[in-house]
């Protein structure tokens, strides 16, 4: 059989946790959304947010690494993954503060051998992150190319 036959719709996995310090945050911040509320503490605290809060880019960042980790760590056979043809429904539920650690999951959907390129398939996946509340913070839908040989 191979990883891509291994894949089973509804297939969850969990992807790990990450702890969004202030420092972890200003720093993302500073090289890729330098907004005020992301790398100025005083300034966060005088916006809607009345704080410091993690890049929507950083969380979803966060998530790509511990997917990527969790695979990459696998005992067990893993697909040879390819491009990813897009996502759907990207949603930064609530804002990510300083001091919040968010855990990761994701969730198979849906599979498919592709029609266009022989020898790959199309993985439909659904990631999310909660805060340690329990609270849905991200929330994406994405596709990623497979081998299926």
């Amino acid at each position: 059989m191979s990883a891509f036959d291994a894949i089973t719709v509804g297939e969850r996995f969990e992807f790990g946790s990450y702890d969004f310090t202030a420092e972890r945050i200003k720093a993302f911040a500073r090289d890729w959304d330098p907004q005020p509320f992301h790398v100025d503490e005083e300034a966060a605290a005088k916006s809607a947010f009345g704080g410091l809060i993690a890049s929507g880019w950083h969380t979803a960042a966060v998530m790509m690494r511990l997917q990527v980790d969790y695979f990459r760590d696998r005992g067990t056979a893993r697909p040879r993954f390819g491009v990813s043809p897009g996502f759907d429904d990207l949603k930064w539920l609530k804002p990510v503060y300083a001091g919040d650690r968010v855990t990761y999951s994701g969730r198979v959907l849906a599979k498919r051998r592709s029609q266009s390129r022989p020898g790959m398939g199309i993985v439909t996946t659904e990631f999310s992150g909660v805060n340690q509340n329990g609270e849905p913070v991200f929330e994406v839908t994405a596709h990623v190319m497979v081998s299926v040989d």
